[in-house]
């Protein structure tokens, strides 16, 4: 009998074969009702049964083969058929995308449709039946936010969209040469498909530079899962989560942080905010990336392209710079006054609290903003422009760019400047408020007296920071639509860093055991030109690398802290895990899959060194407790810096991004400044070099 994960998991894989194909690499097959097939198989739906159903041949030989039977879900009849006329609009095979309105209206109506099914069983049979009649990224992302949040589907892992939907990853051409090597090799002779590491560009584009950052498999992984756990339409109870849109804030806020960190260790300025829509955008991005589901590729932008008006009626899209440029002065109007308007008329404060968190929600304008009609839609608009800027009336019938997709808008080098615009709007609500007092800073039940760092080896050097190139392997068979049996591995080369330690010493001065929480962020020193940064421009580009509760006993205390124990990152194996390794049940595939990827903990640097400021802070556990109990060693509850916690509220009632999300007072002029008065704060000089070698990751 089929597990329940098997069963979803079925459901997921190779999104655009029809379901009545085998699955989980054909030893999986649904006994399907009739008139569950589409109008295109009905008709024929006793000789598909005979090829391919449970008693098929197809089924008889994987117990030839395996001795085993094959696994049967059998799919039952539906009294009444779900309506669902309200997706179906979205064509099977055309693009889908969160940033349209209309597309999260119907994202949303289907979610909540598989959430209101009474039992996982029934979720299956109505999923089954819609599956084949709807766009297949749809789909996917309704059914995989409803696992996420219905109590009776958390031990159902997510598979991780790469595996679903590899097309939107991987250069086109190595899919190419993965079909012809599955359909010529023997499974067990297959070899890794290598994807180029720079396919997008020559270094005669200065930005290609960032092409290591951009197009990571991992970084655009995390975009995506960022936005199935906390989607922004959808039933109340799946959308309201604890400080949901000061995470859309902060996670937004660090990666352009570091971004922007190598951007200077690779001799690139500062991010210029896209703060006028009318003006020629001057980058290029030519994407590499083809639809395969209907051949058609991501657009391209040509160097100096003017953003139009978007009015695509086959999308039900229309959408006006004009509108933009109305909703923004009335954002900025209720961050000068402190106070935005709900839409019953109440004032509802911009203050430290929750200033932010209901800033964030009206910025993304998701379904708990406040006032979405007066404050509009500025974030998900401004990518609808930018993503049909080559095709705003759709006049060429051409699917959107990068740009219109949250697993691969972070490609573009135009995304970043649309949100150092958009992170621009929420500092100026940030810059209201009062810098931290010296009691909200300090502790003084401890001394930090030493900080340092040592890689994770005998004799590892002390402060130094090492980062390297590493190939790894994955296998994507499970997105594959229509392909040979067997695996289907491609390696990819992707930034990696040297494995390390943080080693602190604390003195306590309490009669008793206490419990505190350590703060480790890196701040860069010197711009692309090697000038100093100002305080200001490093306590806005500080990159949080962990923070972690810490059991304190009276006198000194001796902490050894892991990087891999890192609350910001996921580990490879869940940023990549497989099909396979998700239908084996592994808890930490789950709501887990959402972090940023540990192999890019680090910034890449570059090769002659360069410096930075380590600081560590031991903030006081009762200004940090939000009274909520976690284990980082256990379950989801290791990586909950950008994510959260599932189904709790977020583990610290400090500000994300504290001590730095706030202006320092007058008198601080550097980071040795900001320390000084506090003995629970230190320094340490750390440099970090990339060592341009390319090492093969260890395959099991």
């Amino acid at each position: 009998m089929a597990t329940l994960t098997q069963k979803f998991h079925g459901l997921l894989q190779h999104p655009l074969e029809p379901l009545f194909l085998p699955k989980n690499d054909g030893t999986l097959f649904y006994d399907l009702p009739e008139r569950f097939l589409t109008s295109r198989y009905s008709p024929i739906g006793q000789n598909l049964a005979n090829r391919f159903g449970p008693n098929s041949s197809a089924s008889s030989q994987v117990s030839n083969d395996t001795g085993v039977p094959p696994t049967v879900v059998t799919i039952k009849d539906l009294d009444e058929l779900p309506d669902l006329t309200f997706a179906t609009w979205i064509k099977r095979r055309d693009s889908f995308s969160l940033f349209n309105p209309e597309h999260r209206k119907a994202a949303g109506k289907l979610t909540k449709l598989f959430l209101d099914q009474p039992n996982a069983d029934r979720l299956v049979d109505v999923a089954a039946y819609a599956r084949d009649r709807l766009n297949a990224p749809l789909f996917q992302y309704a059914l995989s936010v409803a696992l996420l949040h219905r109590p009776d589907t958390k031990s159902v892992s997510v598979p991780s969209l790469l595996h679903l939907f590899p097309d939107q990853f991987i250069d086109p051409a190595a899919q190419v040469r993965m079909m012809e090597e599955g359909s010529i090799v023997l499974d067990e002779n297959r070899m890794p498909i290598p994807i180029p590491m720079n396919y997008t560009a020559t270094d005669a584009e200065p930005e290609q530079r960032m092409a290591f950052f951009r197009e990571d498999i991992g970084v655009n992984l995390h975009h995506w899962h960022w936005h199935l756990v906390y989607p922004a339409s959808g039933p109340p109870d799946v959308v309201r989560k604890d400080r949901r849109g000061e995470l859309f804030y902060y996670m937004h806020q660090q990666l352009l942080a570091r971004y922007q960190i190598d951007r200077y260790a690779q001799g690139l300025g500062r991010i210029e905010p896209l703060a006028n829509l009318r003006e020629p955008v001057r980058e290029a991005y030519y994407p590499k990336l083809l639809r395969t589901s209907n051949n058609r590729t991501f657009c391209p932008r040509y160097p100096g392209m003017t953003i139009s008006d978007v009015a695509r009626s086959a999308d039900r899209l229309e959408v006006r710079i004009a509108d933009i440029e109305s909703w923004l002065p009335r954002v900025l109007e209720a961050i000068d006054a402190g106070f935005a308007v709900s839409d019953d008329g109440v004032r509802v404060p911009l203050d430290e609290t929750r200033g932010i968190d209901v800033l964030g929600n009206i910025l993304e304008r998701s379904a708990i903003s406040i006032n979405r009609n007066l404050y509009g839609d500025v974030h998900n608009m401004g990518h609808v422009l930018l993503a049909f800027i080559h095709d705003p009336r759709g006049t060429y019938l051409e699917s959107s760019g990068v740009m219109g997709s949250v697993a691969t808008a972070m490609r573009d080098p135009i995304f970043y400047r649309w949100h150092k615009f958009i992170d621009n709007i929420f500092l100026r609500n940030k810059a209201r408020l009062a810098p931290y007092t010296m009691a909200e800073l300090s502790n003084s039940n401890v001394a930090l007296e030493a900080l340092e760092t040592q890689l994770d080896r005998a004799g590892g050097a002390v402060n130094s920071f090492v980062t390297f190139w590493q190939r790894s392997q994955v296998d994507l068979r499970a997105g594959i639509d229509f392909s040979a049996a067997g695996s289907a591995f491609v390696s990819f080369t992707h930034l990696q860093c040297a494995p390390f330690v943080y080693r602190l010493r604390i003195n306590s001065t309490a009669r008793s055991n206490r419990q505190d929480t350590v703060r480790i962020f890196l701040l860069p020193r010197q711009n692309e030109q090697g000038r100093p940064l100002s305080f200001e421009d490093r306590r806005l580009l500080a990159i949080e690398l962990d923070s972690f509760r810490v059991n304190l006993r009276p006198g000194m205390n001796n902490i050894v802290r892991q990087s891999s124990n890192s609350s910001v990152t996921i580990p490879f194996e869940r940023t990549f895990g497989n099909v396979e390794q998700a239908n084996a049940g592994n808890a930490q595939s789950r709501f887990c899959g959402c972090g940023w990827p540990a192999h890019m903990l680090l910034p890449k640097g570059n090769a002659n060194g360069v410096e930075f400021d380590l600081f560590a802070m031991v903030s006081r556990f009762e200004d940090d407790n939000a009274n909520v109990n976690y284990d980082e060693n256990a379950g989801c509850d290791d990586s909950y810096a950008f994510c959260g916690l599932r189904d709790r509220v977020y583990p610290s009632r400090r500000a994300m991004g504290f001590p730095f999300d706030r202006r320092a007072s007058n008198g601080v002029r550097s980071v040795a400044d900001f320390v000084a008065p506090y003995k629970n704060m230190r320094l340490a000089t750390v440099t970090l070099r990339f060592m341009n070698t390319i090492i093969d990751r260890p395959t099991n």
